[in-house]
Protein backbone atom coordinates (compact mmCIF):
# COMPACT_ATOMS: atom_id res chain seq x y z
CA UNK A 1 0.00 0.00 0.00
CA UNK A 2 1.38 3.23 -0.83
CA UNK A 3 0.30 6.35 0.78
CA UNK A 4 1.14 9.93 0.44
CA UNK A 5 2.47 11.48 3.52
CA UNK A 6 -0.62 13.59 4.45
CA UNK A 7 -2.22 10.29 4.19
CA UNK A 8 -0.39 8.27 6.84
CA UNK A 9 0.04 11.30 9.10
CA UNK A 10 -4.08 11.27 9.30
CA UNK A 11 -4.58 6.81 9.48
CA UNK A 12 -1.82 6.40 12.10
CA UNK A 13 -3.63 5.31 14.90
CA UNK A 14 -1.97 3.68 18.36
CA UNK A 15 -2.76 0.05 17.97
CA UNK A 16 -3.36 -1.46 21.11
CA UNK A 17 -5.46 -4.71 19.98
CA UNK A 18 -2.36 -7.09 17.91
CA UNK A 19 -3.83 -9.90 16.37
CA UNK A 20 -0.67 -12.30 17.37
CA UNK A 21 1.20 -12.45 13.88
CA UNK A 22 4.18 -12.31 14.29
CA UNK A 23 6.16 -9.39 12.55
CA UNK A 24 9.42 -10.45 10.47
CA UNK A 25 13.19 -9.48 11.88
CA UNK A 26 13.44 -8.09 8.34
CA UNK A 27 10.52 -6.25 8.22
CA UNK A 28 11.60 -4.48 11.46
CA UNK A 29 15.16 -3.84 10.27
CA UNK A 30 13.68 -2.30 6.86
CA UNK A 31 11.35 0.05 8.84
CA UNK A 32 14.42 1.28 10.81
CA UNK A 33 16.18 1.25 8.72
CA UNK A 34 14.59 3.93 6.62
CA UNK A 35 13.20 5.87 10.26
CA UNK A 36 17.06 6.68 10.85
CA UNK A 37 16.87 9.54 8.31
CA UNK A 38 15.32 11.49 11.40
CA UNK A 39 16.08 14.92 11.52
CA UNK A 40 18.66 15.51 13.74
CA UNK A 41 20.87 18.21 14.88
CA UNK A 42 24.26 18.10 13.95
CA UNK A 43 23.86 14.29 12.44
CA UNK A 44 24.54 13.80 15.83
CA UNK A 45 21.95 10.54 15.31
CA UNK A 46 21.76 10.27 19.34
CA UNK A 47 19.58 7.18 19.46
CA UNK A 48 19.88 3.19 19.26
CA UNK A 49 17.54 0.64 18.96
CA UNK A 50 17.33 -2.73 20.94
CA UNK A 51 14.84 -4.87 18.47
CA UNK A 52 13.04 -8.22 19.89
CA UNK A 53 11.93 -9.78 17.06
CA UNK A 54 12.06 -13.70 15.57
CA UNK A 55 13.85 -15.44 17.83
CA UNK A 56 14.23 -12.82 20.22
CA UNK A 57 10.68 -12.64 20.87
CA UNK A 58 10.27 -15.03 23.85
CA UNK A 59 12.85 -13.21 26.05
CA UNK A 60 11.59 -10.03 25.26
CA UNK A 61 7.99 -11.23 26.69
CA UNK A 62 9.56 -13.35 29.49
CA UNK A 63 11.63 -10.14 30.65
CA UNK A 64 7.73 -7.91 30.10
CA UNK A 65 6.54 -11.03 32.69
CA UNK A 66 8.71 -10.20 35.02
CA UNK A 67 8.41 -6.27 35.36
CA UNK A 68 4.85 -5.57 34.37
CA UNK A 69 2.51 -8.16 35.91
CA UNK A 70 3.24 -8.08 39.57
CA UNK A 71 3.36 -11.59 41.54
CA UNK A 72 2.50 -13.39 38.51
CA UNK A 73 4.34 -16.33 40.01
CA UNK A 74 0.83 -16.72 41.74
CA UNK A 75 -1.70 -16.25 39.05
CA UNK A 76 -3.21 -19.11 37.07
CA UNK A 77 -2.03 -19.97 33.52
CA UNK A 78 -5.07 -18.28 32.31
CA UNK A 79 -4.78 -15.02 34.46
CA UNK A 80 -1.37 -14.96 33.88
CA UNK A 81 -2.24 -15.18 29.55
CA UNK A 82 -5.05 -12.88 30.34
CA UNK A 83 -2.47 -10.19 31.88
CA UNK A 84 0.07 -11.16 29.28
CA UNK A 85 -2.33 -10.15 26.21
CA UNK A 86 -0.95 -6.71 26.03
CA UNK A 87 2.31 -7.69 25.42
CA UNK A 88 2.17 -11.17 23.49
CA UNK A 89 0.25 -10.14 20.81
CA UNK A 90 2.52 -7.56 19.57
CA UNK A 91 4.09 -9.23 16.60
CA UNK A 92 7.73 -7.61 17.29
CA UNK A 93 9.48 -4.80 19.53
CA UNK A 94 12.14 -2.06 19.48
CA UNK A 95 12.68 -0.33 22.78
CA UNK A 96 14.80 3.61 21.70
CA UNK A 97 17.87 4.27 23.89
CA UNK A 98 18.62 7.88 23.70
CA UNK A 99 22.35 9.36 24.67
CA UNK A 100 21.99 11.82 27.57
CA UNK A 101 24.46 14.55 26.92
CA UNK A 102 25.23 16.70 29.83
CA UNK A 103 24.21 20.04 27.91
CA UNK A 104 20.66 20.87 27.93
CA UNK A 105 20.28 22.15 24.36
CA UNK A 106 21.94 19.13 23.03
CA UNK A 107 19.99 16.71 25.20
CA UNK A 108 16.25 18.00 24.36
CA UNK A 109 17.41 18.03 20.64
CA UNK A 110 18.63 14.83 21.28
CA UNK A 111 15.09 13.54 22.53
CA UNK A 112 13.27 15.65 19.72
CA UNK A 113 15.55 13.75 17.24
CA UNK A 114 14.96 10.00 18.42
CA UNK A 115 10.98 11.23 18.73
CA UNK A 116 11.17 12.04 15.01
CA UNK A 117 12.55 8.56 14.33
CA UNK A 118 9.97 6.66 16.28
CA UNK A 119 7.61 8.86 14.66
CA UNK A 120 8.96 7.79 11.19
CA UNK A 121 9.25 4.22 12.13
CA UNK A 122 5.61 4.25 13.18
CA UNK A 123 4.38 5.81 10.11
CA UNK A 124 6.58 3.78 7.80
CA UNK A 125 5.03 0.93 9.51
CA UNK A 126 1.77 1.97 8.31
CA UNK A 127 2.42 2.00 4.81
CA UNK A 128 3.42 -2.06 4.68
CA UNK A 129 0.39 -2.62 7.12
CA UNK A 130 1.87 -3.16 10.67
CA UNK A 131 0.56 -1.17 13.17
CA UNK A 132 2.34 0.26 16.07
CA UNK A 133 2.13 1.15 19.57
CA UNK A 134 4.75 3.56 21.33
CA UNK A 135 4.80 3.18 25.19
CA UNK A 136 6.68 4.77 27.85
CA UNK A 137 6.22 1.70 30.86
CA UNK A 138 7.79 3.18 34.06
CA UNK A 139 9.86 0.06 33.60
CA UNK A 140 11.96 1.21 31.50
CA UNK A 141 14.18 3.13 34.20
CA UNK A 142 14.00 -0.18 36.12
CA UNK A 143 17.65 -1.56 36.56
CA UNK A 144 16.69 -5.42 35.84
CA UNK A 145 15.72 -3.87 32.12
CA UNK A 146 18.58 -1.49 31.43
CA UNK A 147 20.45 -4.10 32.00
CA UNK A 148 18.69 -6.54 29.53
CA UNK A 149 18.97 -3.68 27.02
CA UNK A 150 22.78 -3.24 27.74
CA UNK A 151 21.69 0.33 28.58
CA UNK A 152 24.63 2.71 29.53
CA UNK A 153 25.42 4.84 32.03
CA UNK A 154 24.85 7.44 29.40
CA UNK A 155 21.83 6.82 27.70
CA UNK A 156 17.90 6.90 28.52
CA UNK A 157 15.38 4.49 27.55
CA UNK A 158 12.75 6.47 26.06
CA UNK A 159 10.28 4.10 24.64
CA UNK A 160 8.74 0.96 23.80
CA UNK A 161 7.72 0.71 20.39
CA UNK A 162 5.25 -3.03 19.45
CA UNK A 163 5.09 -3.80 16.34
CA UNK A 164 2.08 -5.92 15.30
CA UNK A 165 -0.56 -7.02 12.49
CA UNK A 166 -4.25 -5.97 13.28
CA UNK A 167 -7.76 -6.36 12.00
CA UNK A 168 -9.01 -3.38 12.71
CA UNK A 169 -7.95 0.28 13.44
CA UNK A 170 -9.76 2.02 16.02
CA UNK A 171 -11.38 5.12 15.08
CA UNK A 172 -9.50 8.64 14.97
CA UNK A 173 -10.23 10.51 18.65
CA UNK A 174 -10.72 14.05 17.77
CA UNK A 175 -8.34 16.76 17.62
CA UNK A 176 -8.40 20.59 19.00
CA UNK A 177 -8.85 23.08 15.84
CA UNK A 178 -5.93 24.64 14.38
CA UNK A 179 -7.00 27.79 15.93
CA UNK A 180 -7.20 26.74 19.52
CA UNK A 181 -3.48 26.15 19.04
CA UNK A 182 -1.99 28.65 16.66
CA UNK A 183 -1.38 32.32 17.22
CA UNK A 184 -0.06 35.26 15.10
CA UNK A 185 3.36 36.52 16.24
CA UNK A 186 2.95 39.36 18.80
CA UNK A 187 -0.26 38.74 19.59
Amino acid sequence: MTLSVKEAILQRRSIKKFNGTLVEKETVLEILDDAKWAPNHGSREPWRVVMGAGDQLPYVLELLRDLAVPKWQELSEEALATQMQKFTLAGAYAFMLVKEDMRQKERLEDYAAASCFLQNAQLLALEKGIGTCWKTPGFLDNPKFREALNAQPNERVIAMLQFGHYDEAPKAKERKAVTEFVSDFGA
